[in-house]
């Protein structure tokens, strides 16, 4: 893939020194969507920016351009697999997440994009399809169809927020997830889409640690941002 060019500074001020790291395990999407709301309020105050690295439990998301039609299970059903449902102000359609599956938030600093959503959208496709190459998958993007693509089947989809210029949510790619319960849903909107995953494509395990150590390496060199290490969440002082 040919080397992205440098964004440049809406704002003239020196770009973040780095980006951290925080991958807090398996977290409910409802906690984690509220901890994002948060991170977003302080990031003007860091010098660097954030990536997040975690799973969900069961969850189907809708985004700001969802259409309840894409929701193919009823609430009963829903509740019965044992599945959330949850409205969100991301971008894109109806999505899905389940533990299995890598989600990414990148709470970064959109001034060091000329303020281009649509240019870092293209970054993060750009990351997704360097990591999968790294384990001997060709994935691609597809003209008006924000995501990531192994021929015709689906493997990572990316949904963003903005606000005041800083990004959050971000990017679900599947690694070795139950791809069954995307039945539920009519995935990203797109009729006839079928999802796929790493392992499948494999036909095997996948080292999920390397798989994340290779995208934290690749959104560092494709964002032109050193990695400054793990984010450490900060403690409630004792009184």
């Amino acid at each position: 893939m040919t080397p992205s060019p440098p964004p440049h500074d809406a704002t003239g001020g020196p770009p973040p020194s780095g980006f951290r790291v925080w991958r807090p395990g398996l977290i409910n999407y409802r906690d984690a969507q509220t901890r994002q709301e948060a991170l977003v309020a302080e990031r003007p105050s860091w010098s660097h920016d954030l990536l997040i690295l975690l799973e969900h439990p069961p969850v189907i998301t809708l985004g700001r351009n969802s259409s309840r039609q894409h929701l193919l299970w009823t609430d009963a059903a829903l509740e019965k697999a044992g599945i959330d449902c949850v409205t969100t102000r991301r971008g894109g359609d109806i999505t899905l997440h389940n533990p299995g599956q890598l989600v990414g938030y990148p709470i970064v600093d959109l001034n060091h994009f000329n303020r281009d959503l649509h240019l870092f959208l293209r970054r993060l496709e750009e990351i997704l399809v360097c990591t999968l190459a790294d384990f001997g998958l060709a994935a691609r993007t597809v003209t008006g169809r924000t995501g990531v693509w192994v021929d015709d089947r689906k493997i990572a989809s990316i949904g963003v927020a903005v606000r005041r210029w800083i990004s959050y949510h971000g990017f679900a790619v599947n690694i070795d997830n139950d791809l069954t319960v995307f039945r539920s849903i009519v995935p990203c909107g797109l009729e006839n889409v079928s999802m796929t995953s790493l392992a499948q494509e494999l036909g095997g395990p996948v080292d999920k640690r390397l798989f994340n150590d290779n995208l934290v390496r690749h959104f560092g060199r494709i964002l032109r941002r050193p990695y400054l290490g793990r984010y450490e969440k900060p403690t409630t002082p004792q009184t």
